[in-house]
């Protein structure tokens, strides 16, 4: 056993690129998510308005982001348009842009939901005090509709995290790009490297999303025990 197949993550810079890749795939979520986290909170309040273009587009736009698969939108956004449109965009702008989009789309029917499952009587106690349009959404609706937007939100932070996956693609250098090149150029001396290559991109993976996932549920869970 001359090479290890353990001993290619610590090879040379191997660890400290991994690393960094995950860093970039963190970063890009994180900023996906907060842009499409305050879209997403405009949109879902507009889709409750009785305005019935206004909310045929904003349904629309969500079918849109839901039905088109995410490599496509990424294919689209890196690959068609800037050269259709002449514009020059590095992978990691466009793959913030694609998915601060769909945040913002999926965001939207979460908000929505959670507006209109406050309770009627509060809606009407504001309007009897006086409040306008946005002073009803910013002191009543919206205060008590993040307690129920929480457990969707945070099961999309990882669904954004674990989509990141898919930017090697359009060449982000994120944490499976950078794993692939490490794999290839020590195919000859770490054989099995793939094995423990993947193997830590899967637990630092599962380490990003599993505090998420568990925190979500617990969430519903005293969600569900106090209704």
């Amino acid at each position: 056993m001359a090479h290890s197949g353990i001993n290619i993550l610590f090879a040379g810079q191997n660890f400290t690129r991994l690393l960094g890749g995950l860093w970039v795939s963190a970063k890009i979520s994180i900023v996906s998510l907060v842009i499409g986290i305050l879209l997403g909170l405009l949109l879902g309040a507009l889709r409750t308005l009785k305005n019935p273009v206004l909310r045929t587009i904003l349904r629309l736009y969500l079918e849109f982001f839901r039905i088109v698969p995410t490599v496509v939108l990424l294919f689209l956004f890196y690959y068609i348009l800037p050269k259709n449109f002449n514009v020059n965009l590095s992978a990691q702008i466009v793959a913030m842009l694609v998915f601060a989009l769909w945040v913002a789309a999926e965001m939207s029917d979460i908000v929505r939901g959670a507006l209109i499952s406050v309770p009627r009587h509060q809606k009407e106690a504001g309007m009897a005090i006086g409040l306008n349009g946005p002073q009803l959404y910013r002191y009543v609706l919206l205060p008590q509709a993040v307690g129920l937007m929480i457990p969707a939100t945070i099961n999309l932070m990882t669904r954004v995290i674990k989509t990141t996956s898919l930017l090697l693609l359009i060449s982000v250098m994120d944490v499976v790009n950078i794993g692939q090149q490490i794999i290839e150029a020590n195919r000859q001396v770490y054989p099995n490297g793939a094995f423990w290559v993947y193997g830590l991109i899967f637990i630092l993976y599962f380490l990003l999303c599993y505090p998420l996932s568990a925190w979500a549920r617990h969430l519903e869970r005293r969600q569900n025990n106090n209704a």
